[in-house]
């Protein structure tokens, strides 16, 4: 059967396809489509078999319970863009330790450019630095094919397997032949269960077996037919192409490349067909690979040193943001195509908070309140309330991971600002913030925390947040004072009391934490059109 399919939508199915029991991630754009899609088929088709995919706390709550799932035998997907890598690094790094029972692929969404993102982070680096393979699709078909292979791979080989896609490969669609659907695997525990208990006695012997396993994984690498190496006529150069970089290069040579091409779509590197295409007589190599230049420094210690290798790093690619064809045409010395005079008449259009927002409001009130103190500090989080730091708010002074509002607020406090503010989101606010708001508590910071609750993980499309409901709850938990946690609604009309809260709660010596509460203005636009069907 064949479908039109988004990158995210075909290894989505593929996971289905493959028997999985359990989709577990945060979402995080160019990822999020990838669980949304799997919830979808589930509601869409009730008599089919359970598969759980609830939205996660945060990446490594979500990394944690599919490795729980793994260790019962049943296949699992993990879901995050690259900076959640970061998050699920810890359990990530040592799922390689533990290996898998069921099959365990976990999915890693890079943002090259930085579409959505605070930074252009390669996460090819995690599967090297974590001894994990690397898949790594070059079309939305190598997509769909890969997920199948990777979890029969994790299961063959009792190791994660890390898939590695891109904004392009993740929002771009492309026709997929779909296969046959597998079953979901029993309920069965590992052979041998000490591996999984990581004191330093089992860890050393499982250690020495992974180091091992290395040479087997690349040769699983070089076996694979999505790598391979094609010779050319032209022996002045052969171009390596990772992932999504062969679409680019072979978009400039439709009628077949003059040079030797090595396609990599699987790591380790397979070193047997790096050599077979430095045995060619070669005089260069041109590495083109979406990201950091991984493959680039790789080849350098592989090949031999009167070999050229060009790339990001030699300035014959640029070395940041995503590759295109036409970069890539420039790298491969061929004459650029005629630019289109459409292609300069689009105009700009920077990101906004939406007309209606709740945060526009909150924005409005602490701008006003924060102008009455000398040098007054706010440290923002990720999440739509980051476009505070645009006109017409200018309001923010940080932003730089999810949950450092918090304890950069702290930080600042502890250093003697006075006032320092912290605007978090509430789904924010659950993934990252809680730990920083016990640091806060067990110091008795002076700080005022704002914990902007639109009820829902809005950034990325309106998800269900951890914390709806519990905000209040959490921080009383925590041991914030009930007598300051503040919940105002932030509408025009209640500007007055929404600053003389603020005012308040800045002259109160200790942990505040103020909670403007209002549905976003996207999901009660949504809900308002679903009653109104159900009404019909």
């Amino acid at each position: 059967m064949r479908r039109l399919l988004l990158g995210d939508e075909a290894i989505a199915l593929s996971a289905i396809h493959s028997g999985i029991s359990g989709v577990y991630a945060y979402p995080g754009t160019p990822s999020t489509e990838i669980t949304e899609f799997i919830q979808q088929q589930q509601q869409s088709a009730p008599g089919s078999p359970r598969i759980f995919c609830k939205w996660c706390t945060n990446e490594k709550t979500a990394m944690e319970a599919a490795l729980g799932m793994s260790y019962m035998g049943k296949r699992a997907m993990v879901c995050m863009k690259h900076v959640g890598m970061n998050v699920a690094a810890d359990a990530f790094v040592n799922s390689a330790m533990t290996g898998t029972n069921g099959g365990l692929v976990v999915v890693a969404a890079d943002d090259p450019s930085m579409h959505s993102s605070q930074n252009e982070q390669d996460s090819r680096f995690y599967g090297k630095f974590a001894m994990i393979p690397v898949f790594e699709p070059s079309s939305q078909q190598e997509a769909y094919d890969m997920v199948r292979d990777a979890f029969d791979f994790s299961e063959k080989r009792k190791i994660p397997v890390l898939l590695r896609i891109t904004t392009r490969m993740a929002h771009s669609r492309a026709e997929v032949e779909t296969g046959e659907e597998r079953g979901q695997n029993g309920i069965s525990f590992p052979d041998n269960p000490r591996q999984w208990i990581l004191l330093p006695a089992n860890s050393r012997v499982r250690n020495d077996r992974l180091v091992e396993e290395q040479a087997v994984f690349e040769n699983d690498a070089a076996l694979d037919p999505r790598n391979r190496f094609i010779p050319g006529k032209n022996k002045e150069m052969a171009v390596v192409a990772c992932g999504i970089a062969y679409n680019y290069l072979m978009e400039n040579y439709p009628q077949g490349s003059p040079y030797g091409i090595l396609k990599i779509s699987r790591y380790p590197i397979p070193g047997k067909l790096v050599d077979q295409m430095a045995g060619e007589g070669i005089k260069k190599i041109l590495v083109l690979e979406e990201g950091q230049p991984v493959v680039e420094e790789l080849i350098r210690g592989m090949v031999h040193s009167d070999i050229e290798i060009v790339g990001r790093l030699t300035g014959a690619l640029p070395r940041t943001g995503e590759l295109s064809p036409d970069c890539v045409r420039t790298a491969l010395g061929l004459e650029p195509l005629q630019a289109h005079a459409s292609d300069n008449i689009v105009v700009p259009r920077p990101p906004a908070l939406c007309q209606g927002c709740g945060h526009r409001d909150m924005y409005a009130a602490l701008n006003e309140v924060a102008a009455e103190y000398e040098n007054s500090r706010i440290f923002s989080d990720i999440g739509c309330y980051t476009l505070g730091a645009l006109p017409p708010f200018r309001a923010i002074h940080s932003c730089v991971d999810m949950g450092a509002s918090i304890t950069m607020a702290k930080g600042a406090a502890d250093a003697g600002q006075h006032p320092s503010f912290a605007v978090i989101g509430d789904s924010t606010f659950t993934h990252s913030g809680i730990t920083g708001l016990l640091d806060c508590v067990n110091s008795n910071a002076n700080v005022v925390i704002i914990i902007s609750d639109n009820l829902t993980t809005a950034m990325t499309g309106g998800q269900d947040s951890a914390g709806t409901g519990r905000l209040e709850s959490i921080c009383k938990g925590i041991g914030v004072d009930p007598a300051h946690i503040r919940v105002v609604v932030p509408l025009p009309k209640n500007m007055e009391e929404i600053k003389r809260t603020l005012r308040e709660e800045v002259e109160y010596n200790g942990v505040s934490v103020v909670i403007p509460r209002r549905e976003c203005i996207q999901t009660f636009k949504r809900h308002a059109r679903e009653n109104k069907k159900n009404k019909q």
